[in-house]
């Protein structure tokens, strides 16, 4: 059964360009992607990236961040967990964070509760394998932005899906 809690646990999986691109398009560029591989970063860019031998959890993060993490559990609830927090903290100004649609899940309503805008794509994202051929995801996904911009992240996303704004937000 396809459930955002039954990920097979394969990790390896890369995100196609242009939802990248949307996020540059929103936070100017990527500083930091806690969560990423010597392969993810040659698309991602990011000034700064640590893998998983690095442990991106227990690092410091700063600036603005790609985050698209392991989708496994406990791995992506401790991922979104750690943006919102590093995010409330001020340890980084801008994120923008892919993950499945789980917004049943304890971690999505985390992340949704901090998010300034959400993007829900129309279909679901065909993520990339390490060889650059594309997937067949079980679940859809949404992309939450955490920052002070949500009118640019509307303007990057907007073709992807529609963009909502959490209760109390300005749109």
């Amino acid at each position: 059964m396809a459930h955002v809690s039954s990920n097979s646990g394969n990790n390896e999986w890369y995100t196609p360009l242009l939802y990248l691109d949307a996020a540059r398009q929103t936070m100017g560029q990527i500083d930091c992607d806690p969560a990423s591989s010597a392969i993810a970063n040659r698309a991602v860019g990011a000034t700064t990236f640590f893998t998983k031998d690095q442990d991106g959890l227990s690092q410091f993060w700063h600036g603005r961040v790609w985050l698209n993490p392991p989708y496994a559990q406990p791995l992506i609830r401790l991922f979104c967990e750690a943006a919102v927090g590093k995010f409330q903290s001020g340890e980084i100004e801008q994120a923008v964070v892919l993950v499945n649609n789980g917004t049943e899940t304890k971690w999505g309503k985390t992340l949704l509760d901090a998010a300034s805008a959400v993007c829900f794509p129309t279909g679901r994202i065909r993520f990339l394998d390490p060889d650059g051929n594309a997937g067949a995801p079980l679940q859809g996904q949404m992309i939450a932005y955490l920052g002070a911009c949500p009118q640019r992240f509307r303007k990057a996303f907007a073709d992807f899906g529609t963009i909502t704004y959490p209760v109390g937000r300005a749109s």
